[in-house]
């Protein structure tokens, strides 16, 4: 019998199966969460007139913010996966939104920062993400505590399948 049918005698879902199905929403919200971002970025960015940068390119640039990094770098955080990046990186350093220079020791390395007009996207996006903080505080829609097991709980979600992508074979 699968975990999603396991029904006891009484015709009642056990615990396994109940666990299950919690488990299935949590993983459909974190998807729809994220392209909901996506969405509120996109947004964002058409009210204040930058439309030459998608959302994706946009959080590129915010999780880059004041650091110099290769795309590697970029990758072992976790935020995106290698031909996302690669692409984006191109994109953004074509528009001039990046600065990238080649190592002086590895060639194929190169390394990127942010260019001023970068900077004024990186700022677009703090600005936003800051308006949310202050509105969900406000209409009391998370708390301080909220918002700290639920980090509590995805960074153990993140260790757990870090560890099934590394140890798994």
């Amino acid at each position: 019998m699968s975990i999603h049918s396991s029904i006891n005698v009484a015709g009642e879902k056990t615990d396994d199966a109940l666990f299950m199905n919690q488990y299935m929403d949590v993983l459909s919200l974190v998807e729809r969460l994220h392209r909901l971002l996506l969405d509120v970025i996109k947004d964002e960015f058409e009210r204040v007139g930058i439309l030459e940068i998608n959302p994706v390119q946009a959080l590129l640039l915010f999780n880059v913010g004041e650091n110099e990094v290769t795309a590697g770098e970029l990758k072992s955080r976790g935020y995106y996966q290698g031909s996302n990046v690669s692409y984006n990186l191109k994109k953004l350093v074509d528009m001039g939104y990046m600065h990238h220079q080649r190592s002086e020791i590895d060639r194929r390395s190169v390394r990127v920062r942010l260019t001023d007009k970068g900077e004024e996207v990186c700022a677009v996006v703090n600005e936003l993400f800051g308006r949310h903080a202050v509105g969900l505080q406000a209409k009391q829609i998370l708390t301080s505590d909220g918002v700290e097991g639920m980090s509590t709980s995805l960074r153990r979600v993140e260790r757990y399948w870090a560890d099934q992508i590394r140890y798994i074979y």
